[in-house]
């Protein structure tokens, strides 16, 4: 366990413009919902500190504006991202619709090593809504037809499941890392030079 160290997460919120990536960082991070809040231009980012399964975890959360217009903008910071968080609004279908291209630009501009393994979560925002256009089996058959992605129904307003989102999104990177890491170990190296490695499976 790392007890003193921070290991330090960059996470992006993307989605379509107007489902609330905003609201939903500033409600982790400081608890606090604006219904007034405008849209992002470019892209904001805010830091929080957290402690998940022993792990000291500095979350540098990136908010994207989600119009096209601001996609030139938007595209150099998703280099380097640990973990993408796909956001919709549920009383909105296009923007669910959407979710495919998102997904598509994001694996574009960030050139991720391992395309395959990369943590997506997927949010389902704006539950405290009364009208839905997405029904939760719907989200859920999406998620597990894009590499089975957690999936999480989520309120900025009403602070519905926001930190669960979150720390969901921390423990996909750090499984990702242990399985890198079961890799590594798993690789011997004789001492002629000749690298065996063991697969390993994954479930």
């Amino acid at each position: 366990m790392m007890s003193g160290k921070s290991l330090l997460l960059k996470v992006i919120l993307l989605g379509d413009g107007g489902v609330g990536k905003s609201s939903l960082m500033n409600r982790y991070v400081t608890d606090r919902f604006d219904s007034q809040s405008f849209h992002t231009i470019g892209v904001e980012f805010l830091n929080r500190d957290l402690e998940v399964d022993g792990r000291l975890v500095t979350l540098q959360i990136w908010d994207t504006a989600g119009q096209e217009r601001f996609k030139s903008l938007r595209t150099p910071f998703y280099r380097g991202a640990d973990c993408c968080l796909l956001t919709f609004a549920v009383n909105d279908l296009q923007s669910f619709q959407n979710l495919g291209c998102w997904k598509k630009e994001f694996m574009y501009y960030s050139d991720v090593k391992d395309p395959e393994r990369f943590p997506f979560v997927v949010l389902g925002n704006k539950v405290d809504m009364e009208r839905r256009e997405v029904g939760e089996d719907e989200a859920r058959a999406w998620c597990e037809e894009n590499g089975c992605c957690p999936y999480f129904e989520t309120s900025a307003k009403d602070d519905t499941n926001v930190t669960a989102a979150f720390e969901a999104a921390v423990r996909e990177v750090l499984a990702a890392e242990d399985q890198i890491d079961h890799t590594l170990l798993s690789s011997t190296i004789d001492l002629h030079g000749n690298r065996k490695t063991s697969r390993t499976s994954c479930c």
